[in-house]
């Protein structure tokens, strides 16, 4: 599975790395994440500057798409030419975004009938007809949201549980848990990541 973290400018850090790092825990799989964006390089929220390691054409050949949030997400949105790169096709990618990514969704009309998201960018979404639910992930289809900085863990958990089953999913995060915590940090995470696994979407996908 080849995964595009699309990190724009003024991208939050932990939606990016953490998701970075969690999913090429899998290389051996044949699970392979890069960091995806216009340009060579992105800074972040916080002034952190990376290199980029595939262009934004690598969106098209992937097989799932991450879409993080940033303090730049509204101006993103209103990029045309940048939506019109990004082309995304849930009938053939796992598309998941974090946070605010969920205003790309909403910009390409491919907002489901419920998501997630954390509580600045709700208010955006009211006039729509989507429910936002009060959870850290929420599945339809081959689209999934999550909401909160920390829900990137389980963001990525669930890219690789459909990747690689959940039990796989498991073993790869619970790798990343607080020492003294795995087994709490695992059954939560298999609780979370386990109920959002093929959910199918509600109704059609819409703008």
């Amino acid at each position: 599975m080849k995964i595009a973290i699309v990190t724009l400018d003024g991208f939050n850090e932990i939606d990016s790395f953490v998701a970075l790092s969690i999913l090429n825990r899998a290389k051996a799989d044949g699970v392979n994440a890069a960091i995806t964006a216009p340009g060579d390089t992105v800074t972040s929220m916080n002034g952190v500057s990376v290199t980029v390691q595939k262009p934004l054409s690598f969106v098209q050949e992937a097989d799932a798409v991450l879409i993080g949030s940033g303090i730049n997400t509204r101006e993103h949105i209103d990029d045309a030419a940048l939506i019109g790169e990004l082309s995304l096709d849930p009938s053939r990618q796992l598309i998941g975004t974090q946070c605010s990514g969920v205003l790309f969704l909403y910009r390409m009309g491919l907002l489901p009938a419920t998501i997630t998201t954390d509580t600045k960018t709700r208010p955006l979404l009211a006039r729509t007809d989507t429910v936002v639910e009060d959870r850290p992930l929420v599945a339809q289809g081959n689209i999934v949201t999550s909401g909160g900085c920390l829900s990137s863990g389980y963001l990525a958990g669930w890219f690789l549980a459909k990747a690689l089953g959940l039990d796989k999913a498991m073993s790869i995060l619970e790798t990343v848990a607080p020492v003294g915590q795995r087994s709490q940090f695992g059954k939560q995470a298999r609780e979370i990541i386990g109920k959002q696994l093929d959910i199918p979407a509600k109704r059609p996908l819409y703008c």
